[in-house]
């Protein structure tokens, strides 16, 4: 059942981001819709600016107008809005409605300024509103059903209008509109399926990755960094704290009598020790921290920007919280631990494990179940 349960919850975190990435291409592919239906609409009302009423294309650039400037707003908040902010949730309505609001002007204005008795205006105004359908297929493919909405709210004023005409062409113009757009609206599905499963695909693709790449670098058994990860991050952590002349500590730490533990109760109880053993270490430490597992029953902790006294506190803490750990039929846990502390001017990671691990084996040396400073 937790497993499902992750399965499942992964699958609603990719079609949240799907959801994510379809509205950052709509943003991004429809930017220049918003300046080209205003300019459709403006070269075809200079083109027939002798057969258009003059009263009619004020309002319907006027209205225009209104709509594309807030359609330029809402573009210039998202743009400049934080990413963790640009969410389906938060902005998928916003953008409908200002779509709708000027599709729909565009639409009824077309349909307004087309004269009733001149068949080359109807033509060009037909021409237009087709060139405008045609244009939100490339602008608002990411999402479907927006695509078909804009087509709809431009194309079908005037198309119904000239259905009802008594002229044989003008019932022509309307039929072969409406052919057209049918073949638009499949490439627009066509599309939009596309995109989504592109997007999806790359997501999917990168879950995989993170998850392979987490298990490469985690060990199985305790959930901590495996060795060769430990020691990269660790590598990592020690020349940013050189950089900046921050103080780093190093803590090792070792099972006692582990092998008998092994040897007298078998390796399923030596496994189940060592789980309890990572749990403790994940959850006492800080996300600065580097923890991992070096092998065996041995594990590792760096500690930067933390002085001496302060991880020397950290250590018998987790001793202490070592030590009052059972696993049936196991009652009693303890472990060992070296303290040290790297020198400012100190380049070399193994020097500070090197001291670290001798104060570990004079902590076994002195009695075990202890910590030890390095000298």
């Amino acid at each position: 059942m937790d497993s499902l349960g992750r399965k499942r919850d992964q699958d609603i975190l990719i079609e949240e981001q799907v959801r994510t990435d379809r509205l950052h291409q709509l943003f991004r592919q429809s930017t220049s819709a918003v300046f080209g239906s205003f300019m459709g609409a403006a070269m075809l009302c200079l083109l027939c600016r002798d057969r258009f009423e003059r009263n009619v294309v004020v309002g319907w650039i006027s209205l225009l107008t209104a709509s594309s400037l807030l359609r330029i707003l809402m573009f210039v908040v998202y743009f400049r809005s934080p990413l963790h902010e640009r969410t389906p949730r938060r902005w998928e309505r916003r953008y409908w409605s200002t779509l709708a609001l000027s599709a729909g002007i565009w639409g009824a204005g077309a349909l307004a300024v087309m004269p009733p008795n001149d068949l080359l205006a109807q033509v060009l105004v037909m021409l237009f509103a087709v060139g405008m359908s045609v244009s939100a297929v490339s602008c608002y493919s990411a999402y479907r059903d927006m695509t078909l909405v804009s087509i709809g709210l431009v194309l079908l004023p005037c198309t119904v209008w000239l259905l009802f005409q008594v002229s044989p062409m003008q019932f022509g113009i309307a039929v072969a509109v409406l052919v057209f757009s049918s073949f638009v609206v499949s490439a627009s599905r066509n599309l939009s399926d596309a995109l989504e499963k592109a997007f999806r695909l790359t997501r999917e693709m990168e879950r995989a990755h993170s998850i392979s790449t987490h298990a490469a670098q985690t060990d199985e058994l305790t959930g901590l960094k495996n060795r060769r990860a430990f020691f990269h991050n660790a590598q990592q952590l020690h020349s940013y704290c050189q950089r900046n002349r921050l103080p780093l500590c190093a803590l090792m730490l070792d099972m006692d009598h582990f092998k008998l533990i092994n040897d007298t109760y078998g390796h399923q109880v030596g496994d189940q020790v060592l789980r309890q053993i990572g749990g403790v270490i994940s959850t006492s430490f800080r996300e600065a921290d580097v923890c991992g597992r070096l092998g065996g029953e041995e594990f590792a902790v760096l500690l930067p920007d933390t002085s001496i006294e302060a991880a020397l506190g950290v250590a018998e803490k987790l001793i202490q919280t070592i030590a009052g750990l059972k696993a049936e039929p196991v009652n009693y846990i303890t472990a060992s631990l070296g303290v040290a502390s790297a020198h400012i001017d100190d380049k070399d990671l193994h020097n500070l494990m090197n001291s670290a691990d001798k104060a570990l084996y004079r902590a076994k040396a002195l009695g075990r179940n202890q910590v030890v400073v390095a000298e």
